[in-house]
């Protein structure tokens, strides 16, 4: 968990330019920066779960009839909380796409001739007064996009919450 209060201390966005930076734009390293974000979220929201569903009735259960820890976590523990993991990486998801238009955006994400929104949005900058379009078009797939996700995010929350219900 130091690890992770480590991390959770450093700007992520500042931490991937410097890597970036440092390492040139690959495709590779840019998708690895892309997947480490925001991972030490999703260490301690598993780590709490974790820690409550070990200490529940069916796992104190599963325990005294000698499962191995792996067989608890694995088969007992991970189904309980994997509905909550899966909601908050859904609703985490836009920021990942928001984090690799704006690294592309400031050229530090994907390089032509592979495309990116948030290169077309940098390209669509120099024609912001004759051709408004060019920057509106991706700007508008960005925004949708990163709604959609976020209310599907929220439906999904709404459906595996046994308290809702």
């Amino acid at each position: 968990m130091a690890l992770v209060d480590f991390q959770a201390a450093m700007p992520f966005l500042i931490l991937a330019l410097a890597v970036l930076a440092f390492f040139g734009n690959s495709l590779p390293l840019f998708i690895c920066l892309l997947g480490l974000n925001g991972w030490e979220r999703y260490a301690r929201i598993a780590r709490g779960l974790a820690i409550s569903a070990g200490s529940q009735g069916y796992a104190a259960a599963v325990r005294q009839l000698g499962a191995s820890p792996w067989r608890i976590y694995g088969r007992h523990v991970l189904p309980n909380i994997a509905s909550t993991l899966i909601v908050s990486m859904t609703l985490a998801f836009p920021e990942i796409i928001l984090l690799e238009s704006g690294l592309s955006f400031l050229g530090l994400g994907v390089q032509p001739p592979m495309t990116s929104l948030g290169n077309m949005v940098g390209y669509g900058r120099e024609y912001l007064t004759r051709a408004p379009w060019i920057l509106l078009a991706p700007s508008a797939v960005i925004v949708l996009t990163t709604l959609s996700v976020s209310l599907a995010g929220d439906w999904l929350r709404d459906r595996l919450d046994p308290t809702l219900r």
